[in-house]
């Protein structure tokens, strides 16, 4: 009933906000409350601050997001798969993988994976240069002003327990916390790009992964890649935090062991790290997959011990299969399609046996592991196939028979059980 009645006012609301380009300073002010990156915060920067708008303007930011979104050309970064339909991490992660591994799968080569880490990307952002980056965009100028008035002359405060700081005007940056602040900061840097066809940049949101690929250990190119990205930075007014930035590198060459030198990011040394959390996916140097199954497993073993908890409450079988299927398979499940192909017949044991306990808990048959991978992978496949603005879309190829993909030439298993070339494999099976 309160719908009907308020659906009016702010439909005339929103209007005039969006003729007139500008704001009311009650639907921009906002609340910033710190919220830790991880279970034991030690320090400030292990907070990340959230802002807390009306939910007014977070409504009219969908409504403005369908807009903007729908007025971007399609030649836009094919590698940012953030916010973007028919995307997500396995996506990003998959074609970091891919990119390292069809140069790994050639002799006399080898891959170095850099994990950039910005100092507070979103609150760094010019919203003057933002609105430049829009209008080259082709984005409507009305849109264009009213995000302008949006991201300026904002009351912002800290709350903190009980405690309330005191307001101050902010110009710069994009809350984040705010629905359009992800999409905003993608099209901020959509800009950065390459400029070697030997390197590429895979990004989602404000994570930035430079993947190098290095013939007979000429370094040169991606070396030069990572100066132009740190100017770019500096450009634009983005902080390049060289301590967290990591870099990860993988060679199977034993005449290049203890060789490769370090990478240097505005006087900085990189560390180099031998394996890395990516987008949720642990990777190593030697791109075997034992930690990231540990740590699923691990995780999924704990969230068990609820289930038996709901098992004594007496809760029916439905109700315990729709809570491992929730919490338990979404576990197993995460970005399957990246690193179930390279498992070890030992590890999939152990997934498996994750999903026999379950079974014994509940009471009801539940999928197994494999065939949850099997489903996916085509699932993936058929998506990427039918979007042709996707960047792995040019791999699935049909025969003139329009019957059979292609398969990718493969030299080694490491290739060979990766996402793309199996999944074309299982899609031809079917």
């Amino acid at each position: 009933r309160w719908h009907r009645q308020l659906a009016q006012v702010f439909t005339d609301i929103f209007n005039l906000s969006l003729e007139q380009a500008t704001v009311p300073t009650c639907l921009k002010t906002t609340t910033i409350v710190p919220v830790p990156k991880h279970s034991a915060a030690k320090c400030l920067n292990d907070f990340c601050p959230v802002a807390l708008t009306p939910i007014a303007i977070k409504c009219f930011e969908k409504l403005l997001m369908n807009h903007l979104t729908a007025g971007l050309p399609p030649t836009l970064d094919p590698y940012q798969f953030a916010y973007r339909p028919n995307r997500s991490t396995e996506d990003a992660v998959s074609a970091a993988l891919y990119s390292a591994l069809t140069k790994l799968d050639k002799s006399n080569t080898y891959s170095r994976m850099l994990f950039i880490d910005f100092s507070s990307a979103f609150n760094t952002v010019h919203p003057t240069v933002l609105i430049t980056k829009l209008s080259e965009l082709g984005i409507c100028p009305y849109i264009c002003r009213w995000i302008l008035n949006f991201l300026t002359n904002r009351p912002q405060s800290v709350r903190l327990g009980n405690q309330v700081s005191s307001t101050l005007i902010l110009n710069t940056g994009i809350p984040q916390g705010c629905v359009l602040s992800p999409l905003l900061y993608s099209l901020f840097t959509h800009d950065c790009a390459p400029l070697y066809n030997s390197n590429i940049f895979i990004n989602y949101a404000d994570d930035t992964t430079v993947v190098g690929q290095i013939d007979n250990n000429d370094e040169s190119a991606y070396r030069e890649e990572i100066r132009n990205l740190a100017a770019w930075c500096a450009t634009n007014n983005l902080t390049l935090n060289a301590t967290k930035t990591k870099e990860l590198i993988v060679d199977f060459q034993k005449s290049n062991s203890g060789r490769h030198l370090p990478v240097n990011i505005n006087g900085t040394e990189v560390e180099r790290v031998s394996s890395f959390k990516f987008l949720g996916v642990h990777i190593s140097e030697d791109l075997s997959l034992q930690q990231n199954m540990s740590a699923l497993v691990k995780k999924a073993q704990q969230r068990l011990y609820f289930l038996r908890s709901l098992k004594k409450s007496h809760l029916s079988p439905g109700i315990l299969t729709s809570f491992y299927r929730c919490i338990i398979e979404s576990i197993l499940t995460n970005s399957i399609t990246v690193w179930y192909g390279g498992s070890t017949v030992c590890e999939r044991k152990a997934l498996q046996r994750v999903v026999k306990t379950a079974q014994r808990i509940t009471g009801t048959q539940l999928p197994a592991i494999e065939h949850l991978h099997h489903s996916r992978c085509l699932r993936r496949a058929y998506n990427i196939i039918k979007d042709s603005s996707h960047p792995s879309h040019k791999l699935f190829n049909l025969f003139p028979s329009r019957r059979r993909y292609r398969n990718l030439r493969t030299r080694t298993s490491r290739f060979r059980d990766s996402f793309f070339p199996s999944t074309i494999t299982l899609l031809n099976s079917t």
